[in-house]
């Protein structure tokens, strides 16, 4: 059978290997065209070959659960089991970044927890985009370093220390430059007075405390009695503010009043047009028409004096 594991293959994780994939994905690669065609005999040999034709990584998409090539050729990796040489040059291929992606997933499914750390552990520091299929059939783009991340989980269940990134004793300089900068400010602002005036409200009723209460409107009464300003003044600045209203008024109907003169004008102006050209064409018809009479009359002179039958 095409689709069984080969004779002389080590069980992982003591199954066969092909389990590692569900059950529901493996029938749908088996039923696949991609799996049919390209993997029918594939052999390690020329599984290189087949791997650097892919161009993206993925799953299975869609709604009836198509695999991607990538995942196919994953499973046929899984069935035939190469050498563990052909796997580690995979991963250190460094021309062709889906046949490393394609060996650190085969790595991380078959590879016990200290060849994840030897072999995957580099990849971290290659930073290239990939293009990774969504369950949608979408593309997105993701870079290698993330998706080492994703297949590595060895310290997320602590059997690995967290990595040192390289950059790490910088970072720790930055911040610590930018405390002694905070720290030199003398303005002597607490936490909590930066972080806003919530903390000064009034445990009893959480209404704002004096300080942070908000300062009465220009055109409030509280104002007018807070700065002197009588009822005259005030009576003053509405009678004001209305006549100025009043002015804009009459400003905006003078406006509406010229621009209804304007499109009185120019209707006039087209009637007129109109006019004269209609009167040109009269005139023009008649023009036409006396001419021919005069071609007609002259013509039957010329046919009487040669003895024809005049024109009609």
């Amino acid at each position: 059978m095409a689709n069984r594991t080969v004779k002389d293959a080590t069980s992982v994780k003591g199954t066969n290997p092909q389990y590692l994939v569900e059950k529901i994905i493996r029938t749908r690669i088996y039923e696949c065209r991609y799996w049919k065609e390209e993997c029918f005999a594939l052999t390690a040999e020329l599984m290189v070959d087949k791997a650097m034709e892919l161009k993206f990584i993925g799953g299975v998409y869609g709604g009836n659960i198509k695999p991607t090539p990538f995942l196919c050729l994953l499973l046929k990796m899984l069935q035939i089991q190469p050498e563990k040489d052909i796997v580690v040059e995979f991963i250190r291929n460094e021309n062709f970044k889906y046949v490393r992606a394609l060996g650190a997933t085969y790595m991380r499914l078959v590879g016990t927890s200290i060849d994840c750390y030897k072999y995957l552990e580099p990849l971290y520091y290659d930073y290239r985009k990939m293009k990774k299929q969504n369950k949608d059939g979408g593309f997105v783009l993701i870079h290698m370093d993330e998706f080492i991340d994703e297949l590595n989980v060895l310290e997320e269940n602590n059997q690995l220390e967290p990595r040192v990134s390289a950059l790490e004793e910088d970072l720790e300089d930055l911040e610590s430059s930018g405390d002694e900068e905070m720290g030199g400010d003398d303005r002597g602002d607490s936490p909590d007075r930066r972080r806003g005036s919530y903390r000064d409200l009034d445990k009893s009723n959480r209404s704002p405390s004096p300080r942070y209460r908000r300062s009465p409107s220009p055109h409030s009464r509280q104002f007018d009695k807070r700065h002197g300003r009588d009822d005259d003044k005030r009576r003053k600045s509405r009678k004001h503010r209305h006549e100025h209203r009043s002015k804009d008024d009459d400003k905006h109907r003078k406006h509406k009043e010229k621009d209804k003169d304007r499109d009185r004008d120019r209707d006039r102006h087209r009637e007129k047009r109109s006019k004269r050209d209609n009167e040109s064409d009269s005139k023009g018809s008649k023009d036409s028409s006396g001419n021919k009479d005069l071609e007609i009359e002259e013509a039957n002179k010329l046919r009487a004096s040669l003895g024809l039958p005049p024109l009609k």
